[in-house]
């Protein structure tokens, strides 16, 4: 295909007819359609399909009770929600993915090709929008001026790129980037405007700038550059539109080092007054430039416990000069969180009341710190303390930034609310696609749905893009052996490319029971959970996940009364942020554990039963199991919770 089309449309192929039917009628009315009327291999996008998708202008997806469960119509819809040209219309009454639940949808259910119906000729001009081509009547021969109603306009979305740094100190790179960071979150906190995460836009520096817009689907782009020398800084700042590449606004501001945080509010408000938002100006104490500059320099990179032990130093010294310092004590608080979870249990307790300390003062200072309350989300042990869990998320909720979002999901998910919260990573994703925590919790959101071919896509580019990271890796092989992938397992595996697989490795015989599932292999997974359970007296929920999923759910369900759930204290103990989650407990992969009623008594010693009554917020497996679910749960509703530690 030689020139971009206009029109791309994703449905199922049993709803080919149909699809014809649409591909006709937008041809007739002189649209370029692209449609794949093959059958689909089952495997990885083709260069063409996915070529064709990312051109088209408009991608029609056409909802009915077989799209809405097919993993290419789901992909292809996501791709172009992320690429903003998604027109969705329902071809048969259906309950659409819950992530575009929120995305006005047209209904066609009733149509059978007549070219007069309103419905149709509505959905017809809406296409025609989104492709550039609205139909102008002819106006009046006396009439020089079209009295046609202007196409509303997308919302904006802005990425604020990171400043260059023109100092002759290549060590000030930190401090241009703090101050394009500090940049967004004021415009995230003082206004209307939706900004790109900063791990996303912040990935694009020096020529590769001039990918970002089109990568980023910004339809604005905040770029500029520092120079500072002593007690003096120079910005210049300047805010381009995306599509035709106007500047809308340009400035350089000279000033003492002192200013930048006026400076930093000038930038926003005129940012916000250029895109027609209103933008409520910072009042946070402005801290000494010296102390701003430890606060800079604490941003994470990898979030390694040694990375995170250090930048929790710097902080220290920041808020002990600085002790109203809101945006210190918060970013102190979220990098204790991150350093809480890889450390023995018995030294967690005295760690978390530190956390809830640091959160406590920034929230005094500033009632919107994000990192404070995620900080307080991450200190909660991963099962026992769900009604806390739902009450963080619900104020993360209430925040503007993308980084409020970015854990929300886990929690949801943890809860067995799994649709839910894959929907909150999903969108959270869109606004910041290279940050590589979110694309993580994105492809486990996938993984939990039974979409694991949408996963791998995510996965991979993480194991590319950041060849440190473990988890990715782990996660890309349990993606792959659920869709029977060896090859790329065994690629992954190769002893050649030196990975390590840190706590993940203990999955691996899970790995090779799903690539030979012989009642030899499922033993062997078997014999090592249970040497896990002899070992310590515990049987955690991956394990008994992957020992269910392998055909031995009745044998350790007979095992879990004298079995501890949670850590005990020892070198044996799991430790990471999803060690003795519960959220593998409600994957559609893996059905084998809810499938038992016994599962329902090991929730209610998880505390899960309990949020469940009390809050009404019932997992999605609520509907799925063969066995009446609230009326067991009501069984259990004053059975003993296991205490998590000690």
């Amino acid at each position: 295909m030689n020139a971009s089309p206009d029109i791309f449309l994703s449905y199922n192929r049993e709803d080919q007819a149909t699809a014809k039917r649409y591909a006709d009628a937008f041809t007739a009315q002189g649209l370029n359609v692209w449609w794949d009327t093959a059958l689909r291999s089952g495997e990885a996008y083709d260069e063409v399909t996915e070529a064709a998708l990312r051109a088209a202008k408009a991608v029609v997806v056409l909802w009915s009770p077989r799209s809405v469960v097919s993993r290419w119509v789901r992909a292809e819809a996501t791709i172009a929600d992320r690429c903003k040209t998604l027109v969705p219309v329902t071809i048969e009454p259906c309950e659409r993915p819950i992530m575009f639940e929120l995305t006005q949808t047209a209904d066609l259910s009733h149509w059978t090709g007549e070219p007069s119906d309103k419905a149709w000729q509505a959905f017809l001009s809406d296409v025609r929008r989104f492709v550039g081509r609205e139909q102008r009547e002819e106006a009046p021969a006396s009439s020089p001026i079209s009295e046609r109603a202007p196409t509303p306009q997308a919302e904006p979305m802005l990425a604020v790129l990171p400043f260059d740094n023109l100092s002759n100190d290549a060590e000030m790179d930190f401090f241009s980037d703090g101050v394009s960071e500090e940049i967004i979150g004021l415009l995230t906190r003082g206004s209307r405007i939706k900004v790109i995460g900063r791990t996303s836009s912040f990935r694009y520096r020096g020529e590769d700038k001039q990918r970002a817009a089109r990568e980023l689907s910004a339809s604005h782009v905040l770029d500029g550059s520092i120079r500072r020398s002593g007690d003096k800084v120079r910005v210049s700042a300047h805010l381009t539109e995306s599509s035709g590449q106007a500047s809308l606004w340009s400035e350089r501001f000279d000033r003492e080092l002192t200013d930048i945080f006026a400076i930093q509010d000038e930038i926003a408000e005129a940012i916000a007054e250029a895109l027609h938002s209103a933008f409520a100006r910072n009042n946070e104490y402005v801290p000494d430039p010296a102390i701003y500059d430890l606060y800079l320099k604490s941003s994470p990179r990898t979030f390694a416990p040694d990375e995170m032990r250090a930048l929790v130093a710097l902080l220290e010294t920041a808020t002990l000069a600085e002790p109203r310092f809101a945006a210190a004590w918060g970013r102190l608080a979220f990098l204790r969180a991150w350093v809480l979870v890889y450390q023995p249990f018995a030294d967690r307790p005295a760690l978390a009341a530190q956390i809830e300390s640091d959160a406590r003062k920034a929230l005094e200072l500033d009632p919107e710190n994000v990192d404070a309350l995620v900080g307080l989300t991450l200190r909660l042990p991963t099962f026992g303390a769900f009604a806390e869990a739902d009450r963080m998320v619900e104020r993360l909720r209430a925040q503007p930034s993308v980084d409020s979002k970015v854990y929300t999901g886990r929690s949801l998910r943890m809860m067995g609310r799994v649709r839910e919260g894959s929907a909150e990573t999903e969108l959270a994703y869109l606004q910041d696609p290279q940050n590589p925590m979110l694309a993580n919790l994105v492809a486990l959101g996938r993984m939990a749905q039974g979409r694991e071919a949408e996963a791998v896509p995510v996965l991979e580019g993480l194991v590319v893009n950041f060849p440190g990271l473990v988890y990715p890796v782990a996660n890309l092989m349990r993606a792959h052996a659920f869709l029977g992938d060896w090859d790329a397992i065994n690629q992954l595996l190769d002893p050649a490319l030196g990975r390590s697989l840190g706590e993940f490795a203990a999955g691996l015989p899970f790995i090779d029971a799903k690539r030979d599932p012989t009642l030899e292999n499922r033993i062997r997974l078997r014999d090592d959970c249970l040497d896990y359970f002899r070992r310590t007296g515990v049987i955690d929920v991956s394990r008994l996940v992957y020992a269910a999923h392998m055909g031995f759910a009745g044998e350790f369900y007979d095992l879990l009364d004298g079995a501890r759930l949670g850590p005990q204290g020892t070198a044996d103990d799991i430790t990471g942020p999803d060690a003795y989650a519960t959220g593998m407990l409600f994957w559609t992969s893996m059905p084998e554990v809810r499938t038992d009623p016994r599962f329902v008594r090991l929730c209610a010693r998880l505390g899960l039963v309990e949020f469940w009554l009390e809050s009404g917020k019932w997992p999605d497996c609520a509907t799925a199991v063969p066995y009446d679910f609230r009326a067991e749960c009501e069984k259990y509703r004053d059975h003993p919770k296991d205490a998590f530690f000690g």
